[in-house]
């Protein structure tokens, strides 16, 4: 985001960022409330439906992103699409089943593919860092995060760990929040209603 935020051209197309954020954030939100406690197990289907939601959203803001030439903002906000939205949506709905009628599902593997995950995210971090914004501070959190619901999923920690990852979770989306509406109300204005850095 530029000092001064412009309006775009008619016919020019817009920043989708912001609605990316917004989808980061429900997702945050839903992820701390499970990994927390505040919600258990019979929210699952409820948190899948709102990533599912989540994907949509995310998924035309990656493919808008790359568009633009924005490789970064572009290919994560696609692996979030996929990945963290669809497949955690899914996976929400799946396990609930699963524990509904007593079928076995081994979870050890989420460990796994989160490991790899978190590893995309910390590789991909310096491109969110060369300028240092609220978008680092996003990313960063998530950073943290991740790996305890890894480390937490392939059972090298318990699963009292998961709270770390919950509150990091809930911080990023609480920046999230701010940083979209910042985008939004500035574009809106053409000024720096709402400061950013």
């Amino acid at each position: 985001m530029s000092e001064k935020t412009q309006i775009p051209a008619r016919g020019a197309w817009a920043n989708p960022t912001a609605a990316g954020l917004v989808a980061l954030s429900v997702a945050c939100v839903c992820f701390w409330a499970l990994l927390t406690g505040r919600v258990g197990a019979g929210a699952m289907p409820l948190i899948g439906a709102w990533l599912f939601g989540g994907f949509i959203i995310q998924f035309v803001v990656g493919v808008l992103d790359l568009r633009s030439g924005n490789t970064a903002g572009g290919n994560t906000f696609l692996f979030f699409s996929a990945f963290f939205m669809f497949v955690s949506g899914l996976e929400m709905m799946l396990k609930y089943s699963a524990a509904a009628s007593g079928a076995p599902l081994e979870g050890q593997l989420d460990g796994y593919v989160w490991a790899a995950l978190t590893l995309v995210l910390w590789l991909w971090t310096p491109a969110f860092c060369k300028k240092f914004s609220m978008l680092s501070i996003v990313i960063l959190l998530l950073d943290l995060g991740l790996p305890f619901v890894a480390l937490t999923d392939l059972g090298i920690l318990a699963k009292s760990y998961t709270h770390i990852a919950g509150w990091a979770m809930l911080a990023s989306g609480a920046v999230a929040i701010y940083l979209c509406s910042a985008m939004v109300i500035n574009a809106t204005y053409g000024k720096k209603l709402y400061p950013v850095f």
